[in-house]
């Protein structure tokens, strides 16, 4: 199959479309717009959101994030919704209905049913005059000039739209809730993303060896500590067992290269003062951020002050967090 010569022209075109019609819902954060966040914090219930077609699959990315983000929600399909799942929805829940025009037949159907239950209806729409707009309690509007699709029939700019507005929705009910980090770790417990958010520092020092010299040790037991413990380097403690340094391969070598009266070298002498370190009770994540803001692969973990390990940019990798 021959592609057609305009293809990246094409596809700039597309994405200059839809990212317009994004730019463009900042007019419609009016009070409007606060006026439903004010609905979707007050209800006892949950967010049900609703749509047809292409619409339902941006409802079900809109229920998935909300639900992530500390908002209960459900997916109706607007097609289930009129063939018995209306049992779902109880009154005190709030609805969401998407729909680009608001006149699709089934939405005709269903808004009068939700009206019957008593639940809020909200509508995102991007036609002001339609039968759902109207009949809806609430309006978010998401309006655009015409679709990215050339015959303007295929929903790609509408879609983008609905999830854009979806997504301010979303956010603007986490601030609102106070949503943490935290929060967000015990909806996300699993895979790469669950450890950025709940491992810590001391599940990863926990694992290591814990290098460590005297201030007074010679040469011979500094370059024996760091490689037998294999991390590179190795903290140099006073008599007190606080941190006064850090001795790293590459500080071995730069000594070397100034070639010292090697047999009265100790570790005070070619040891790095203020060490980065880092709390063992910190997130991995923080570790990682630490590390690339200094440039370096290893930080100093302490507990109370005390050395407890290093935690290296290896371990990092190791647990799929870098």
């Amino acid at each position: 199959m021959k592609l057609a010569k305009n293809i990246k022209f094409s596809a700039i075109k597309v994405l200059q479309n839809e990212s317009e019609a994004i730019n463009g819902l900042v007019e419609y954060i009016d009070e409007q717009f606060e006026e439903v966040i004010g609905v979707l914090l007050g209800t006892s219930g949950r967010v049900v959101v609703t749509g047809i077609g292409k619409s339902a699959i941006i409802a079900s990315k809109i229920v998935a994030t909300l639900n992530s983000t500390g908002t209960p929600a459900l997916f109706l399909h607007a097609a289930d919704a009129i063939h018995g799942d209306l049992g779902m929805i109880k009154q005190e829940d709030v609805v969401i209905c998407i729909s680009k025009s608001g006149n699709t037949p089934e939405i005709k159907v269903l808004v009068p049913l939700l009206k019957r239950l008593g639940s809020k209806l909200i509508a995102l729409v991007s036609q002001r005059e339609s039968y759902l707009a109207e009949h809806a309690d609430h309006l978010l509007f998401a309006g655009f000039k015409q679709e990215a699709c050339p015959n303007n029939l295929a929903p790609t700019t509408s879609t983008a739209v609905h999830m854009a507005m979806g997504d301010a929705l979303a956010v603007c009910l986490l601030e609102a809730r106070g949503f943490t980090a935290e929060d967000f770790a015990r909806y996300h417990p699993g895979g790469a993303l669950g450890k950025q958010l709940y491992m810590t520092v001391g599940d990863l020092v926990a694992k290591n060896q814990r290098p460590a010299v005297g201030l007074e040790a010679d040469l011979r037991e500094v370059i024996l500590e760091i490689s037998t413990k294999r991390l590179g380097a190795t903290v140099v403690m006073d008599q007190e067992e606080k941190v006064r340094g850090i001795i790293t391969d590459g500080d071995l070598r730069r000594m070397l290269v100034q070639n010292p009266d090697l047999s009265v070298v100790k570790a005070k002498d070619i040891m790095t003062v203020n060490p980065k370190t880092i709390a063992v009770s910190d997130y991995a994540i923080r570790a990682l951020n630490k590390m690339k803001e200094f440039n370096i692969t290893q930080l100093v973990a302490l507990e109370a002050g005390r050395f407890r390990g290093f935690v290296h940019i290896h371990d990092l990798m190791k647990e799929g967090i870098v």
